[in-house]
């Protein structure tokens, strides 16, 4: 249980930063492919955000060097596509369907809810195997 709760809490960290990144990006730049550009900037945000944190407390993995860790971290982002396909589709989905400027937050978050418990178990078997 602790496990899941660790890496759930990761898990609502990693959201609040991609979160807040586009919501960054969207108060400098809000025109055409403005979405894009906040959902990429996001992403990698809280794609850097969550391989450190499953690095370290989930998967208790210590990089032998620095071309381990990016070979790994390379593999976490490979497994990360499908993931990342869920919540952009979510979070684009929620922005045409439903009006009000937060919409695309809730797709975001519901998205990278589906994405994130994907992404332990897709994790865990290619990219932190023992």
């Amino acid at each position: 249980m602790n496990l899941v709760l660790k890496y759930s809490f990761f898990a609502i960290v990693a959201t609040s930063v991609n979160i807040l990144f586009q919501y960054i990006i969207f108060s400098f730049y809000n025109s055409i492919f403005g979405l894009y550009i906040a959902m990429f900037w996001g992403t990698l945000a809280g794609l850097v955000t969550k391989y450190t944190l499953d690095k370290k407390y989930i998967f208790y993995h210590t990089p032998k060097s620095k071309i381990d860790d990016g070979k790994k971290f390379v593999l976490y982002s490979t497994t990360g596509i499908s993931t990342t396909i869920i919540f952009w589709g979510s979070e684009l989905g929620f922005n045409a369907l439903f009006e009000g400027k937060d919409a695309k937050y809730i797709g975001a978050i519901l998205g990278l809810g589906i994405g994130y418990a994907t992404k332990y178990f897709l994790d865990k078997k290619y990219v932190f195997a023992r």
